[in-house]
């Protein structure tokens, strides 16, 4: 038993060799969804707390993501998040994947599938309220309509 103790914290030590990348793109304020839909603060900031850590490139890492497994298990999340959808870079998604992506949030901001569960245990200020899910919700509608209707005009 305490050979198999030791082995598990000799492993523990040398898989702290191996950290994960923390550098953020750099920001490109003309790209970013908050900017160029010109987002009311108060929405920005419940988009800055419940979604940029994992949907930009405005990553704030948590002390946690310095100790590896659970580093890894971090960086896959934030990996995947930007790979699904980047707000920092949304200016440059074609019009037609705009809406698409719009029509993804709306759905699980109402599913509460977003934020996910798990990125509550090192964020609490990341639960979204009834209201602000609905002003989420009715924020993305509007710049759906919005983006539809720039599609229209410009065919």
């Amino acid at each position: 038993m305490k050979k198999i103790i030791v082995i598990i914290l000799v492993a523990f030590i040398i898989i702290q060799f191996f950290p994960i990348d923390k550098t953020n793109p750099a920001p490109t304020p003309g790209m970013d969804f908050l900017k160029i839909k010109n987002t009311p603060e108060n929405i920005a900031h419940t988009f800055r707390t419940s979604c940029y850590d994992c949907h930009s490139n405005e990553t704030k890492y948590p002390w946690y993501s310095s100790i590896a497994p659970t580093s890894w298990w971090v960086k896959n999340h934030i990996d995947e998040g930007r790979k699904h959808l980047n707000f920092s870079t949304f200016a440059v998604y074609e019009p037609k994947r705009q809406l698409h992506k719009l029509e993804e949030c709306i759905e699980m901001v109402e599913k509460k599938e977003m934020p996910l569960e798990s990125y509550y245990i090192g964020h609490q200020d990341a639960k979204l309220s009834d209201e602000q899910r609905a002003d989420l919700v009715l924020y993305f509608k509007k710049i759906k309509e919005d983006t539809e209707r720039k599609i229209m005009f410009s065919k």
